[in-house]
């Protein structure tokens, strides 16, 4: 199997300043990154702790402006050694997929969804 380890948590925030002040200052994250995606739709940021690249933090901001008031949790990120060969893999598979392709953002990772059991998405990643 080549899932290394989980990645990242994305979470859905109202308020981006606010959430990356309150992770940043109250909590002691490092912002590592923030681009957006989808034509500007949507900001994603990055947070971690002291440079590591343990499981990180992402914010997601945009796409949905009635939030629940649980339940915020967007995805679940699993590090993949080859993105390519994951997806070939899954798609063989009985498992419905939310991508179509492999994704290359704008900071040169790439990555797919797949719906979990229980529809929630999940990603394999690729740094």
């Amino acid at each position: 199997m080549a899932v290394k380890k989980m990645d990242h948590v994305g979470v859905f925030v109202k308020d981006l300043d606010a959430s990356l002040n309150f992770y940043q200052e109250i909590v002691g994250m490092d912002l590592k990154d923030k681009f957006t995606i989808n034509n500007g739709a949507l900001t994603l940021a990055f947070l971690g702790f002291n440079g590591s690249d343990e499981t990180e933090l992402e914010l997601v901001y945009g796409g949905n402006p009635d939030l629940p008031e649980e339940g915020k949790v967007n995805h679940i990120a699993f590090l993949v050694d080859e993105i390519e060969e994951e997806f070939n893999r899954l798609k063989g598979l009985d498992i419905s997929f939310i991508s179509e392709e492999v994704t290359t953002l704008p900071n040169g990772y790439r990555n797919f969804f797949v719906n979990g059991p229980d529809g929630e998405k999940v990603e394999f990643f690729k740094r």
